[in-house]
C-alpha cells in the first residue's frame, strides 16, 4: 500500500522565483541615463537601474565562484543593509561556514544568514500559511491556479508527491499550466513505479499527496509537455496543455486573481505573493538580486540525488 508522502516537492509562483525570495534578475550593462537617473523612489534606488547596485553585482560576480567552492556556501547576491547601502549577501548552511565567511569584500560589506540547505523537495507540510482558502481541495472545473496538483503518476518508493500548478502561460496559441521541472518532469528513471516523465502524460489535481496516493480521486486538467529543462537551463519550470473545460482560461490565481502579462524589474525590498499547495497565500520581500544559488534534485519521488543545479543570474 503506497503511504501519504510527507515529501512535498517546493512550487513557488514562479512568475516571483519564489524559493527564497531572493529575485534572480540579471544586471544590466546599460548606462542609467535621463528620467532614470533623477527618479530617486525605492524601485530604482534599490534596482539593477542604479549604478551603485550593478557595480557591487560585479563585485559579488567576481567572487562568487571562490565563495561557493564551499559547499555549505548555498547562495550569493547583492543586497542593502540597514542603511541602505549595498552589500553582499551570502546564505551558509552552517556555523562554521558563517564564522569564515569574509565580512568585507572589495570594500563592500558583506551580510551573511544561515539557511537549511536548498533542495527542490519539502518536508512536513507548512499547513496553509493562515489563509482561509483551501489550496489542496478539489476545485470544481474550471480549476484556478495556485493550486495542489501535479504528474498523475507521481509515486514511487512508498510515497506519493506533489506540488502547485502555478500560473497560466500562452505558448503558440496553446494555453499552458507552468509549473516547476521538479513538480512535473523530475521522475528520470525507471525506478520505483517503472516509469519516466513523458509528453502526453496527465497532470492531476488535486496532487497525490492530497488523493490519498489515488489519481482516481482527482481530476485531470492537462497533459504534459517534457521541456528537459534542467540540468542543462537555468529556469526550473515544465508546463502542460491545459485539457477544454478544465482550467479556468482567464489565468485566474487562488487569492491573487488575474494578474497582469507585463512585468515589472525586481528591487531589493519589494512585496512580493505566491499562492501554492503546501503555503497558501504567502507574502515576502524581494532580499536580494543577481543570485547565484544551488539547489539538489531527486531522480523522482522520494528518490536518490540526480544533481545539484546552480541557478545564476
Amino acid at each position: 500500500m503506497v503511504k501519504r508522502s510527507l515529501m512535498i516537492r517546493l512550487s513557488a509562483l514562479l512568475v516571483i522565483s519564489a524559493i527564497l525570495a531572493i529575485g534572480l534578475w540579471g544586471c544590466s550593462d546599460s548606462d542609467v541615463t535621463g528620467p532614470v537617473a533623477n527618479d530617486q523612489s525605492e524601485a530604482v534606488l534599490k534596482s539593477a537601474a542604479n549604478p551603485n547596485i550593478r557595480a557591487v553585482m560585479a563585485i559579488q560576480d567576481r567572487h562568487t565562484p571562490a565563495l561557493m567552492a564551499d559547499p555549505e556556501v548555498v547562495a550569493t547576491a547583492t543586497t542593502v543593509d540597514e542603511t541602505g547601502q549595498p552589500a553582499i549577501l551570502l546564505l551558509v548552511t552552517s556555523e562554521r561556514a558563517r564564522g569564515g565567511a569574509p565580512k568585507w569584500l572589495d570594500d563592500i560589506r558583506v551580510i551573511t544568514q544561515i539557511t537549511d540547505p536548498i533542495v527542490a523537495m519539502k518536508g512536513k507540510p507548512g499547513g496553509d500559511g493562515g489563509t482561509e482558502t483551501d489550496h489542496k481541495a478539489l476545485q470544481t472545473t474550471p480549476i484556478k491556479m495556485g493550486t495542489s496538483g501535479g504528474w498523475r503518476y507521481d509515486l514511487a518508493n512508498g510515497y506519493c508527491c506533489g506540488g502547485t500548478l502555478g500560473s497560466l502561460i500562452q505558448v503558440g496559441g496553446n494555453k499552458r499550466i507552468l509549473s516547476n521541472y521538479h513538480v512535473f518532469e523530475a521522475d528520470i528513471i525507471n525506478g520505483g513505479n517503472g516509469r519516466k516523465a513523458s509528453t502526453g502524460d496527465p497532470i492531476v489535481h488535486p496532487a497525490l499527496i492530497d488523493i490519498g496516493c489515488q489519481a482516481a480521486n482527482g481530476i485531470d486538467v492537462a497533459t504534459l509537455v517534457v521541456s528537459s529543462a534542467l540540468p542543462n537551463n537555468n529556469v526550473d519550470c515544465s508546463s502542460a496543455n491545459i485539457i477544454n473545460g478544465q482550467v479556468d482560461t482567464s489565468g485566474a490565481i487562488l487569492e491573487i486573481g488575474t494578474i497582469s502579462s507585463a512585468t515589472v524589474a525586481a528591487y531589493i525590498n519589494q512585496p512580493v505573493k505566491k499562492s501554492g499547495r503546501t503555503t497558501g497565500l504567502g507574502r515576502a520581500k524581494v532580499s536580494g538580486l543577481n543570485a547565484t544559488v544551488s539547489i539538489t534534485y531527486e531522480n523522482e519521488c522520494a528518490g536518490g540525488t540526480a544533481f545539484t543545479k546552480t541557478f545564476a543570474g
